[in-house]
């Protein structure tokens, strides 16, 4: 019984420190297959932090048909906010998601719609098993002009007014706005500009921004715009930091040379 005893007491710091390793050996493989399993960008415009984060913003995702152009534009307080907020693919459509936003989503959202999922299958399947679904504020268009918005059920208190607005080929969204008049200018604008699909989506923006924008300040601003035939974005513009970011993103589209652009200076408040 002694005996047993002390073989007992020698046996149990291996005992003690193989339960310690067997699991942190299992989170080390654990982790790197998560990161082999990560996905591909692919041919889509993604860049950004892929960490769950709060961005409360606003935001337009639009397309020409005629033309095969989409894209998205957004600002906010949040960082870099063009970087992780739209995504957007030529022939295929333009998404966002903010609030409590996932960029993770962007490629699989346009899968999904690259494989003939309506706007609103891809939107069901994206929240199906996501237990922040009511934090999520998201939106997306395909190139047929098919819209589908989703707000937030449950913003978080800085979010003050959220909602959003759909229209011909185009719909905008945003949450922690200073109010209601910040989506409907955003709507009128795009509605109302004329010139080409970047020229509107600027002046929805900028018209967002002068009705109030986001109620805790302007720190950056990003457009991202795809055309069927080029690969990747057609065209990027960011202001991942500034005072007033969207007048600096219009004074950057101003002095642009890019096709683009069309007859309207973008430049100028409207």
């Amino acid at each position: 019984m002694e005996r047993t005893s002390k073989l007992a007491v020698h046996y149990l710091p291996i005992a003690v420190s193989a339960y310690l390793i067997v699991p942190l050996i299992l989170m080390t493989l654990s982790c790197c297959n998560e990161k082999a399993a990560r996905p591909q960008t692919g041919s889509a415009c993604l860049r950004g932090d892929s960490q769950v984060q709060v961005s409360g913003t606003f935001s337009i995702v639009a397309v020409d048909p005629n033309t095969g152009v989409c894209g998205a534009a957004v600002a906010s307080k949040y960082p870099a906010v063009g970087k992780v907020v739209p995504y957007v693919r030529a022939g295929v459509g333009a998404f966002c998601t903010q609030h409590w936003h996932n960029p993770k989503w962007g490629e699989r959202a346009l899968d999904l719609l690259a494989k003939g999922d309506l706007p609103e299958q891809v939107l069901a399947e994206l929240l199906r098993d996501d237990p922040q679904r009511d934090k999520r504020q998201l939106a997306i268009i395909d190139m047929s002009g098919r819209a589908a918005n989703r707000n937030p059920a449950n913003a978080d208190p800085s979010g003050i007014w959220w909602g959003a607005a759909s229209g011909r080929y185009y719909a905008c969204q945003g949450n922690t706005l200073t109010g209601s008049e910040v989506i409907f200018a955003m709507a009128h604008a795009y509605e109302q500009t004329q010139g080409s699909l970047a020229d509107r989506l600027m002046a929805a923006l900028i018209a967002g921004d002068k009705a109030g924008g986001d109620h805790r300040g302007r720190l950056a601003a990003g457009m991202r715009i795809a055309k069927k035939g080029v690969d990747g974005c057609w065209l990027e513009l960011y202001v991942d930091k500034s005072d007033d970011a969207v007048a600096e993103l219009a004074k950057k589209y101003a002095a642009l040379e890019h096709e683009a652009k069309g007859s309207r200076s973008g430049g100028k408040r409207p």
